[in-house]
């Protein structure tokens, strides 16, 4: 059903026995890591590499805990070629975009 996430890996960080408790984990990551990394295009217009890397350090531990680690490796090679990344940058925003879509869902779904 999910394509980026896996549900069984939110249950495995966030446990299945306390659904206020992955709601509120879950809406963190929409409101922090995923809408600071749909900034990085801003940083990399500006050639920001600094920022861009704090970016997608603070939010690789995110994409584990919500199973997204196609999106999580994407961020690991952002972070090791930096000033070559942007076409890596264009692929996470569509991931970011289906993964925002699939969290909405799941937590629907709660």
């Amino acid at each position: 059903m999910y394509k980026l996430i896996s549900p069984q890996s939110i249950y495995q960080y966030f446990g299945d026995d306390d659904p206020g408790m992955i709601v509120s984990m879950i809406n963190i990551i929409l409101e922090t890591n995923i809408q600071e990394l749909k900034e990085l295009t801003l940083f990399y217009e500006k050639s920001d590499f600094i920022s861009t890397k704090k970016r997608c350090h603070k939010a690789k531990p995110s994409m584990s805990y919500i199973g997204a680690l196609g999106s999580k490796k994407i961020l690991e090679q952002i972070e090791l070629n930096l000033e070559t990344s942007a076409k890596l940058n264009i692929k996470l925003q569509e991931n970011l975009k289906a993964i925002e879509i699939e969290l909405r869902d799941f937590l629907k779904n709660l």
